[in-house]
């Protein structure tokens, strides 16, 4: 029998934003930042080669290319982004990261002081 597993990679990044919005309206209008929590999940066989689904390394370095792209960043001016919000980050996070060829089975997108979440789960 051959194992289906997953593993993945949390990482954060600062961001800040804008949104317009029918509740909440007056902080959310106004430029302000939160603490982004993100998980990438890649699902397959064990190479027994390897021992490894994949290499973990490899999808730490894929991450830094993302976080440069994310951190420190004003979310509204990152292209391919659209509205930023936590579906449009979990979209755009599973894209680029399947542009560094990638093969994620999820994403998740966190807001630990708000307790907002949203998860993409790919077959």
């Amino acid at each position: 029998m051959t194992a289906n597993l997953e593993i993945s990679q949390r990482f954060y990044f600062d961001a800040a934003h804008r949104l317009q919005r029918e509740i909440e309206t007056e902080g959310s209008r106004r430029i302000h930042g939160h603490t982004y929590h993100a998980e990438i999940a890649i699902r397959g066989a064990v190479n027994p080669a390897t021992g490894m689904v994949m290499d973990l390394g490899l999808i730490r370095r894929e991450i830094e290319k993302l976080r440069t792209r994310l951190d420190h960043h004003f979310l509204d001016e990152v292209p391919e982004l659209g509205i930023p919000t936590l579906e449009n980050l979990c979209v755009f996070i599973e894209k680029t990261m399947r542009g560094f060829g990638l093969s994620v089975t999820r994403v998740s997108v966190w807001r630990d002081a708000l307790g907002d979440r949203c998860d993409l789960r790919l077959q």
